[in-house]
């Protein structure tokens, strides 16, 4: 039950493999108007493709992003590839994106790019059915098999759904196509395999590792990379530190704490916490993040959300979590979002209540507001370790070296 929108390690034992292949999927920056964003979903527009990947190069394929909290990609499926924009997630493990025969009345199907299976060679029909109902929109459709592309990475024949019915506005509304779900297998509806294990089984990716970077810069257009297979020292202030997956199913760690300021302390027992690319703002128990905003200053909308005078970001406390026996700080510069892009007028706050029920609750997700300050590297690990998250502190595009020389690491 992740939100659909959308999206990742101190350096112990990094290995790089002889002929191993790096797949980067740079992030781009978008300015598409003052739009006040759903809690779970932030809407972006697509972006033009930087470059032509090259197979067995270091490649590129542009993504856009929207008041740096939510990040899309171009990926192609079908041959010859039909384009489409995705929200790389790791909040849910399955591919989909809009067909051709979806329902009439299902607007979101008429509003974006639709899958024609006839339009490709390598379509292979299946025909079950499917359903999958996220935190704020849900579709139902067929599973088909066709091969995708993504980076520099073709020909992977993977099994997707072809949404039918998308009654859910906020499919209709998103500028994004579909999405594609880098979660574990037991989160992956009707039991398919998802893209990750794909690539790895058929050879074209080395190992289960990818990381995000989402450039939170002010200026240009820059919006940061996805790298499959590794990450990019470049791209953070080492060390990296590595919390251990307690449950295998969304990328869920133990958090010790959080603290806000030097009066509040949340999460005093410990508590779960997810690192989601598909979902845009920090998210907690409704009474622990009320009690959050009310620290901070901020009051609350009808919606749920908090708003804040945006002159007075330099004075807000320091909100910081601890993971992993490491303090995880953000500043009011980091979890307030300038929506009029002033400092004037009213902001948002950047946390917002979500309740999940037990099982599988209650826990926190730390979304985009987060993994924008901290590069995110997740790696499934193998038979000798268990699977983990790395963190460590992103670097400034602008301090990074421009041409540097490409050098992944391995885990």
């Amino acid at each position: 039950m992740s939100p659909p929108l959308v999206l990742c390690l101190l350096l112990l034992g990094t290995l790089e493999p002889a002929g191993a292949t790096l797949i980067r999927v740079p992030l781009r920056r978008v300015h598409p108007g003052y739009r006040m964003l759903s809690s779970t979903i932030g809407w972006g527009q697509p972006a033009e493709p930087r470059g032509t990947p090259t197979p067995g190069h270091t490649s590129f394929v542009s993504l856009s992003k929207f008041m740096n909290v939510q990040y899309f990609g171009d990926i192609g499926l079908g041959t010859p590839p039909q384009n489409f924009t995705v929200v790389f997630d790791t909040g849910s493990s399955n591919f989909w994106v809009p067909s051709t025969r979806c329902h009439f009345f299902s607007l979101a199907c008429w509003l974006h790019h639709r899958f024609n299976p006839k339009a490709s060679s390598s379509f292979r029909p299946n025909g079950t059915k499917f359903a999958i109902q996220y935190g704020t929109g849900r579709l139902n459709g067929i599973l088909s098999r066709d091969n995708l592309t993504i980076g520099g990475i073709h020909g992977a024949s993977v099994t997707f759904g072809e949404a039918l019915w998308e009654p859910s506005l906020v499919f209709a509304f998103a500028r994004f196509d579909g999405i594609l779900g880098l979660g574990f297998p037991t989160l992956a509806v009707g039991g398919v395999q998802p893209p990750l294990d794909t690539l790895v089984a058929q050879g074209l990716l080395e190992k289960p590792v990818f990381s995000f970077y989402l450039n939170r810069d002010s200026e240009g257009s820059d919006g940061g990379e996805l790298v499959l297979g590794g990450s990019d020292p470049a791209h953070y202030i080492p060390p990296l530190t590595f919390i251990p997956v307690t449950i295998p199913a969304y990328w869920q760690v133990h958090m010790e704490s959080v603290k806000v300021g030097k009066e509040l302390t949340l999460c005093a027992q410990g508590c779960g916490a997810i690192l989601d690319t598909g979902t845009s703002l920090i998210t907690g128990p409704s009474e622990e993040i009320r009690a959050l905003n009310k620290a901070i200053g901020g009051f609350p909308l009808l919606t749920g959300q908090y708003l804040i005078q945006c002159s007075k970001i330099p004075e807000l406390p320091p909100v910081s979590f601890r993971l992993g026996g490491v303090w995880f700080n953000l500043t009011g510069q980091d979890y307030v979002i300038n929506i009029l892009r002033s400092d004037v007028g009213l902001c948002l706050l950047g946390f917002q209540a979500l309740d999940i029920p037990k099982p599988e609750g209650p826990f926190w997700i730390l979304g985009d507001i987060f993994l924008g300050t901290y590069v995110a590297v997740f790696d499934r690990g193998d038979q000798s370790r268990g699977p983990r998250v790395g963190l460590a502190r992103a670097q400034s595009r602008a301090t990074q070296r421009p041409g540097r020389a490409t050098q992944a690491q391995f885990l």
